[in-house]
């Protein structure tokens, strides 16, 4: 699985830096990332520490389960 996500990932340039945002500055380049890609969702372990960016840049912050369950939806 983690060959086919890795041949469907596509380079992020970082245009903007967004430091900091986050209260754990080791997840501050995940974020950037994620807004200079326009994502929609970010899947972490870690949604407490993510949560002030899901309003301020309207991501989605899920959990690997949760969104394995959205997938499985028919």
């Amino acid at each position: 699985m983690s060959l086919r996500m890795a041949a469907s990932a596509e380079p992020v340039e970082i245009s903007f830096r967004w430091r900091p945002q986050l209260r754990d500055p080791a997840d501050e380049l995940m974020l950037e990332t994620a807004v200079n890609g326009h994502a929609e969702v970010i899947v972490t372990h870690n949604v407490t520490d993510f949560e002030p960016a899901s309003s301020r840049f309207g991501l989605r912050i899920l959990t690997p389960a949760q969104l394995l369950k959205e997938l499985r939806k028919p």
